[in-house]
């Protein structure tokens, strides 16, 4: 098949991180320094928290949160039934055991009920993930682990800078844990970061992240009080992340301004619906995401008129490493077989997005929906 005209999603770089990544390269220092430092102060403003660490990838993330709690051996983590597999995969690299609960099939995000019942004597902690950009029932979901005396870790992986009642996503936890995977809107190739405000946290992350040493070390004579690991982001990926937080806002407006173009755009046409967020209390997309019972003629129609989509994950107790009957978990299997990801990307224009809306329309008009 072609390349697609409008692809799912694809990320954009520009003069800022060349040029600061030549920085890097002229300093001679590649690895976790100044640099490094810079994003992790600005990230934290930015977001409105105390600390960032930063470190390789979201995955590390969540089970450096996890670990920094002291989750382990014996302790289970309640996780929605939908996500990438990297939430379930986190916990047992923590040594824990993922509990999968179902999801609320109008947000894909985990349902506070099926939450509350998968609550046992052994779980510690509970990992809300924030879809899309999509807070979902996170209050209740807070409520709930309050009164169970549970820790929360926020998957704001695909959330940077999506707010609920004007509070950043991945704020509301013990700890949240971001991405700057490729295809997140802001990218340093592969790395992530861990948000807190608890001081005591921060400087167990930072001895989790590099060896057990609390402050960056020479590599010689240090002393390591503690077991660590090496899960540094560097100063050539934090020069990317910087130079992709000049354009921030821009960023932050087009992906809201897609998402109201394909609701303008597809309101009537019938096959298919958004899912939808809370753009006035401040959800920001990270990719607009709908539903169709179609959902596979709709693609491949779409991909005919070089508009490529993304399939939803399989639900977790899909996944061969989580394999449990569908049963136990009515809507993520109803569900997840519809929803997608519509071309997102940066670069999107209105008279893009209303192209999409036009073949979507001629899609069901063609064929309508059985």
């Amino acid at each position: 098949m072609p390349e697609a005209r409008l692809p799912w999603w694809a990320p954009q770089f520009g003069a800022e991180e060349r040029a600061l990544v030549s920085g890097v390269l002229e300093s001679g220092f590649l690895n976790d320094g100044d640099v490094t430092t810079r994003f992790e102060a600005r990230l934290a403003e930015l977001v409105g928290v105390r600390h960032a660490v930063g470190v390789t990838s979201g995955t590390a993330a969540l089970f450096l949160a996890l670990a920094s709690l002291e989750v382990g051996q014996g302790d289970e983590v309640i996780v929605p039934d939908v996500s990438f597999i990297a939430t379930a995969n986190a916990v047992r690299l923590a040594g824990a055991t993922p509990v999968l609960a179902d999801i609320d099939p109008a947000t894909l995000t985990l349902d506070p009920e099926a939450f509350r019942r998968a609550i046992g004597p052994r779980t510690k902690a509970v990992i809300p993930v924030h879809v899309s950009g999509r807070s979902g029932h996170l209050p209740e979901i807070l409520r709930i682990a309050e009164a169970r005396g549970l820790h929360v870790v926020e998957d704001a992986a695909e959330a940077f800078l999506s707010k609920r009642g004007g509070r950043c996503l991945g704020t509301f936890g013990r700890l949240g844990c971001l991405s700057f995977s490729p295809a997140k809107l802001i990218t340093t190739g592969q790395g992530g970061a861990v948000l807190t405000n608890d001081d005591a946290l921060e400087v167990r992350l930072r001895e989790l992240k590099d060896q057990g040493r609390p402050v960056r070390g020479t590599g010689g004579d240090d002393l390591h009080h503690r077991v660590g690991y090496n899960f540094k982001l560097t100063n050539l990926q934090a020069a990317v992340g910087l130079g992709q937080l000049a354009s921030l806002p821009e960023r932050l407006a087009r992906m809201r301004r897609t998402y109201q173009a394909y609701a303008e755009g597809l309101r009537d046409v019938e096959g298919v619906r958004l899912v939808g967020f809370r753009l006035e209390e401040g959800e920001s997309p990270q990719w607009v995401d709908a539903l169709s019972e179609e959902r596979d003629r709709l693609i491949e129609f779409l991909a005919s008129r070089g508009a490529e989509c993304r399939r939803f994950w399989f639900p977790l107790h899909r996944q061969a490493p989580y394999r449990q009957p569908d049963e136990y978990f009515p809507h993520s299997t109803a569900v997840a077989p519809k929803a997608f990801w519509l071309p997102s990307g940066l670069r999107m224009t209105d008279a893009d997005v209303a192209s999409v809306c036009r073949a979507a329309r001629e899609c069901f008009e063609r064929a309508p929906v059985r």
